[in-house]
């Protein structure tokens, strides 16, 4: 049976793009399916998938990335798969020593990293032109060697076929359809909003806090998720609209599903940052998935998705009010409310959900080792 070997050194064992959809789908369609993590949770087999844990990250930012990507290399190297399919920056480096040990290996990039560098707060900021550009560098060079590079949406895979990159496919983050639907949705009459993923200011937090200090209906927003940087949450208790928000932090998926049945809206406000203009937020298909309008930045290809499928309401992210006032509006028209969440909902089961996506990675797959019941032969 092919053999096929995931690493993260960074992200959770339980991810939704790495182990729910991808390995789950992976192992569900027959390939023996492992998920190599650094999380200090043990080994297990969860769906299919056998999960190898290679202990807790320690110490500081890089000399943590270094080690765990070394210790996540290593332990995938050892269960000698027939294709490596990585998930990190990190992993550049291994990428090139499993090619040389003539592996196949998938590059997923999730992020447009060289973009996202001129935003991240913990580089300063005369570094970050710099660093992006050496990392665009080198992330064009790693692409070249490697057997696929997989993009989280299509700007980022066109960005690698643009380069010459041999096999580059679009994966696109959508949801499992009916995963997040409550069964006993009590939405109606609700003046709940809700916003559930990571927290922090280039998403748009400060101005959704400050926003709820100017709705005219009494609306609530549910916070779910946990802040980047701890410290942010500090300076957002101290807002007029933190008494309108209820932080639940962060939660499993059938709290997720729970959020959503008594939500009137989901927010996905970020701001407009190299990263964001071009991303399709995996919370803004997941809302749409639950039949919750979403109320979302106005980027132009937010708009299309948005406003082509008339399922939600586009703000200026910088302006609270305009946040505000796009709150109020779903709150006080329910049956308006209703027919964008049955859009949003429709959209999803015709072309925003996972299965589709599913049949292109399979397809990736089949077209680098062939089906799971046969390993490459080289």
């Amino acid at each position: 049976m092919t053999r096929v070997i995931h690493l993260t050194s960074a992200h959770q064992r339980r991810d939704i793009r790495i182990f729910l959809k991808e390995c789950c789908s992976l192992a569900a369609a027959g390939y023996d399916t492992h998920l190599v993590v650094a999380d200090g949770l043990g080994d297990a087999l969860v769906s299919g998938v056998h999960i190898k844990d290679t202990g807790s990250k320690s110490g500081g930012r890089l000399s943590r990335m270094a080690l765990s990507a070394f210790k996540v290399y290593s332990a995938g190297l050892a269960l000698d798969g027939d294709i490596y399919h990585l998930h990190d920056p990190e992993l550049w480096l291994w990428a090139l020593a499993l090619k040389a040990k003539g592996k196949k290996v998938i590059f997923d990039a999730h992020e447009d990293l060289p973009a996202q560098i001129l935003t991240k707060p913990y580089i300063q900021p005369y570094l970050r032109k710099l660093i992006a550009g050496l990392t665009d560098k080198v992330e064009r060079f790693v692409a070249r060697k490697i057997d696929a590079v997989v993009g989280a949406t299509p700007s980022i895979s066109h960005k690698f076929a643009a380069i010459g990159v041999r096999r580059t496919v679009d994966i696109n983050n959508f949801p499992l359809e009916g995963e997040l639907v409550s069964a006993d949705r009590a939405a109606e009459g609700s003046r709940a909003v809700c916003y559930v993923g990571g927290i922090s200011a280039i998403r748009g937090i400060a101005e959704l806090v400050e926003a709820m200090a100017l709705t005219r209906t009494d609306a609530r927003i549910i916070l779910a998720g946990s802040f980047g940087p701890a410290s942010l949450r500090a300076d957002m208790v101290a807002k007029p609209g933190w008494n309108a928000v209820d932080e639940v932090g962060q939660v499993n998926r059938d709290a997720v599903r729970e959020i959503l049945g008594k939500s009137i809206a989901g927010l996905v406000t970020y701001l407009p940052a190299p990263n964001h203009v071009h991303a399709q937020p995996n919370k803004m298909f997941e809302y749409m998935s639950a039949g919750v309008p979403v109320i979302a930045s106005d980027f132009p290809l937010w708009r299309e998705i948005v406003e082509g499928n008339d399922c939600g309401l586009l703000v200026d992210p910088h302006n609270p009010k305009a946040i505000a006032e796009a709150i109020d509006t779903l709150v006080s028209s329910p049956e308006m409310t209703r027919c964008m969440g049955e859009n949003g909902r429709r959209a999803v089961k015709e072309k925003y959900n996972w299965a589709i996506e599913e049949a292109k990675l399979i397809a990736l797959y089949k077209d680098i080792v062939g089906p799971p019941q046969l390993a490459f032969q080289a």
